[in-house]
């Protein structure tokens, strides 16, 4: 069976307090932790200092912000280098249960050659303009993918094999902001790489909480449009070949799919 070295990656930009909160859970899981600081500017990354000396813990930090998948590829290019084979990307906002990181892990030790693909739980506080409106991503990513199997093509809870994700940055400019998330996802399944679906709880943390949202509707929106403009264009180029190719090997496994 293939090697099995998996780490945490927390991107972060600008998520104040709610930050040491989301490290410090990953943390106690007892797996190796990744923070990729993009650019922050209101000192958060500062608070981390907290964790000094800590084993297994590491902090990037880039001098500008790059946006969610530029920290991601630095954060991957940097695990690989250091033997790991797997990374569990987590946003640092409080929204992703530390909780579940074990059941990815798990999942990703029986089936290396898979993507774990968070599947959203949503509680009542979701805004319900994001929850209705990620519908119309998803529909484009499944079309893309002619039904490949990605559960919702937005959130951000995923085990990637850290080769597949790399070589499908170096296939493309693109997918380095928010467009991270569905692009690679598509991405990833022309490349034939079977997703695993895992139902997860999702919360959005009040701003007594120290909640804090990076997304912008209108900047966002338009970015996804021309992102899957561009992903059509590639699919069409591909269609015949996908539609050979047959299902994904291991949708089965995925608990919405049963």
């Amino acid at each position: 069976m293939p090697d099995f070295r998996p780490t945490i990656l927390i991107p972060s930009f600008n998520t104040g307090p709610i930050l040491i909160k989301t490290v410090r859970a990953a943390i106690a899981t007892g797996y190796p932790v990744r923070v990729v600081i993009d650019g922050s500017t209101d000192g958060s990354d500062a608070r981390l200092s907290e964790f000094d000396g800590t084993k297994n813990f590491t902090v990037h930090r880039l001098p500008v912000n790059q946006g969610k998948g530029s920290a991601i590829l630095h954060g991957i290019r940097a695990a690989q280098a250091e033997g790991f084979t797997h990374a569990l990307a987590m946003d640092a906002d409080g929204q992703h249960p530390a909780d579940r990181i074990a059941d990815y892990f798990a999942i990703g030790k029986q089936h290396p050659e898979a993507a774990v693909f968070g599947s959203p739980i949503f509680d009542a506080r979701a805004p319900a303009l994001r929850v209705g409106g990620r519908k119309i991503s998803n529909f484009w990513a499944n079309l893309e993918t002619l039904g490949w199997g990605i559960d919702d093509s937005l959130f951000g809870m995923r085990l990637y094999p850290i080769g597949p994700l790399i070589a499908e940055f170096e296939n493309t400019y693109f997918a380095r902001r928010f467009d991270f998330d569905p692009e690679i996802a598509v991405r990833l399944a022309w490349r034939g790489v079977p997703i695993i679906n895992l139902p997860t709880a999702v919360r959005y943390p009040s701003a007594k909480e120290g909640g804090i949202s990076q997304f912008r509707y209108v900047r966002d929106n338009i970015l996804l449009t021309w992102m899957h403009v561009r992903l059509m264009l590639g699919f069409m180029i591909r269609a015949p070949w996908l539609a050979l190719r047959g299902d994904n090997p291991l949708i089965h496994l995925s608990p919405t799919a049963q």
